[in-house]
């Protein structure tokens, strides 16, 4: 997979939040959500979501209570997130024209290319 064309940083805020990005940029959704690292570019994406709660802190009073109530929000943010991650890249590839259930059979093809590959590795080291 080429990954097609990235989208510039400010189309990428865009995606992250949500946003459908140009025609152009369709190949590269789909590698974003379905590559080897999939699960943590979502993560990534978490992260830039919630960083503007980062002006929590900016808030008068004890620092401690504002930065735990920081850690808390992202804690949480992490736990729904995870827990919806396939049905989100799902959703992402549905708004740029891919259909339902893409995501979820392109890591899976190239789930079973990788294990026959590592199947092969085996039989040659240990079975010859």
């Amino acid at each position: 997979m080429s990954g097609g064309v990235r989208p510039n940083p400010v189309r990428w805020l865009w995606y992250v939040y949500g946003g459908r990005l140009p025609e152009r940029h369709r190949e590269w959704v789909l590698h974003d959500v379905t590559c080897r690292t999939w699960a943590l570019r979502h993560i990534a994406r978490v992260f830039v979501q919630v960083s503007p709660g980062l002006l929590v802190l900016l808030l008068p009073g004890p620092l401690w209570i504002t930065a735990m109530c920081v850690v808390g929000g992202l804690l949480m943010s992490l736990l729904y997130s995870t827990s919806s991650m396939v049905e989100s890249c799902e959703t992402r590839l549905v708004k740029h024209g891919y259909p339902l259930g893409t995501g979820r059979a392109t890591r899976a093809e190239r789930q079973t290319a990788e294990d026959a590959e590592a199947w092969q590795r085996y039989i040659e080291r240990y079975r010859s």
